[in-house]
């Protein structure tokens, strides 16, 4: 695939809106580091953005995250490892990231609210709603990942 356009050069005022929306989730919504990853990486999986990905693999791994927790994101229904609170988050995060298929249902709903409070929910919400805003962005332009250097044998 070749890039089609520099979405942050072509719209620096939009770059910097979608930015801005995720230093709040970030930086400002209190959200745990841990929870953020698992958001960002599960929606940058579902929406197969490949710039997504690699980027949050990485900042999970930086963060101490395990290289089991992070690789099993993809197929976390299977994976065991998961605790009853990051079960509903991901959950959570399909419903939401898929929502024209799912409609948000109240399962997902009911189990989320076991774990979070209203405060985190709809900062959760938010945090669903920025990164599907970045893939989008990234797949609809083509955002190439970088290539890491090989290691040296």
């Amino acid at each position: 695939m070749s890039p089609r356009i520099n979405f942050a050069k072509a719209s620096p005022d939009a770059y910097k809106a979608v930015y801005n929306l995720d230093r709040y989730v970030v930086k400002e919504s209190g959200l745990e580091p841990a929870i953020i990853h698992l958001i960002k990486l599960r929606a940058s999986i579902i929406n197969g953005c490949a710039y997504c990905v690699d980027m949050h693999v990485k900042e999970s791994r930086h963060d101490g995250l395990s290289e089991q927790w992070i690789n099993l994101v993809s197929v976390w229904h299977e994976a065991t490892l998961y605790t009853p609170r990051e079960r509903a988050l991901l959950a959570w995060v399909d419903a939401v990231t898929l929502i024209a298929q799912t409609r948000a249902p109240d399962d997902a709903y009911d189990e989320l609210r076991k774990h979070f409070s209203d405060d985190e929910c709809v900062k959760i919400t938010t945090a669903i709603g920025a990164i599907n805003v970045w893939n989008r962005l990234a797949v609809a332009f083509r955002a190439p990942h970088p290539i890491d250097a090989k290691a040296a044998a």
